[in-house]
Parts: structure tokens; C-alpha cells; sequence
């Protein structure tokens, strides 16, 4: 997808989650440069997230969740326990009776 032409709810999740992670960080007390150093990014790249560019690599913002203490987070992110749309679609095509095969009653 060309970065130009990312969607908008897209864009609007990015600039949350970049202004949540700098309030994460700002209440934290840790300092641009400090988190930076420990993400083993550039202030410039951290500065980047925080204002929710779309161009940083996903490696990055997993980078300073680490660094904030919340990547189970982003483990947890499409874990399919909280996929709540494929639970209800996979709920939808259970079958609705469940038949012992003939081969399988008669050997009992």
C-alpha cells in the first residue's frame, strides 16, 4: 500500500497510538532521549511514533512497548480469543447435528 494513500481510520489509530505511547512514556518519567537509547532507535524515529507516522516500521513501535513495559500488549493484539468477529463467523458454520458415521456404529 503506497503511504500516501492510507486510509483514514488507519491514520486516526496511528496518531492515538502514538499520543498514548508518549503519555505512557511522559508518565513513566522517562525521557525521549533515555527511551530512544533504549529501544535502540533514534530520538528522531521515537519522536516519529509518538506523533503517529505511518512510515516507521512495525519493528519500532514494538521497540518502545517494550521499553514501556506493554508489549504483552501487542502479543495479545490479534490473539484469536479477542476476535470477536471470527468467533461470531466461526460460531455461524458449526454444523448443526453431529452424526456417528454408520462405519463407526457398527463396531461398538
Amino acid at each position: 500500500m503506497d503511504i500516501k494513500n492510507i486510509p483514514l481510520p488507519v491514520k486516526r489509530a496511528l496518531k492515538k497510538l502514538g499520543h498514548d505511547l508518549q503519555d505512557a512514556r511522559k508518565r513513566r518519567r522517562i525521557p525521549m532521549q533515555l527511551a530512544a537509547e533504549r529501544a535502540g532507535i533514534s530520538r528522531t524515529t521515537l519522536s516519529k511514533i509518538e506523533n503517529g507516522d505511518e512510515g516507521v516500521s512495525f519493528g519500532s513501535y514494538a521497540k518502545i512497548l517494550f521499553v514501556l513495559g506493554m508489549i504483552q500488549r501487542l502479543i495479545e493484539l490479534a490473539d484469536p480469543k479477542f476476535d470477536i468477529m471470527g468467533l461470531e463467523l466461526e460460531s455461524k458454520s458449526l454444523p448443526k447435528r453431529i452424526r456417528i458415521p454408520n462405519n463407526e456404529k457398527r463396531s461398538n
